[in-house]
């Protein structure tokens, strides 16, 4: 798939891993799609992050370093604000932006196609 083929697309992380079962793996396989996304040079138009997902943005993040180089490559990157309440930790996101759900649904509605992991 070429590179471009994600440049309307916004993908939702909706969980701290990818895929069900084992936690630990789940946060590994998110941690090789981010990379492989930075490798191909798949730059989506942005990332959402909403419910645990919100947890990849913060310092306990285990993808921490892929987000900030997708973002440093100009993927915007947008938590939502509920969710971090939610779970304490609007102290605790190290990169992009937080946001609220207009922002998001926004981003949803302009997207050629919206990818949720």
């Amino acid at each position: 798939m070429p590179a471009q083929d994600f440049a309307d697309t916004v993908i939702v992380a909706s969980n701290d891993g990818l895929g069900h079962g084992d936690h630990a793996l789940a946060r590994k396989v998110i941690v090789t799609y981010f990379r492989t996304l930075i490798e191909l040079g798949a730059k989506p138009q942005a990332i959402v992050f909403y419910t645990a997902g919100v947890k990849l943005v913060t310092d306990e993040s285990p993808c921490l370093h892929e987000l900030a180089q997708l973002a440093q490559d100009g993927v915007r990157l947008i938590a939502c604000r509920t969710c971090l309440d939610y779970y304490e930790l609007m102290d605790c996101v190290e990169v992009g932006e937080i946001g609220n759900m207009a922002n998001i649904l926004e981003l949803q509605a302009g997207a050629a196609r919206v990818i949720t992991l």
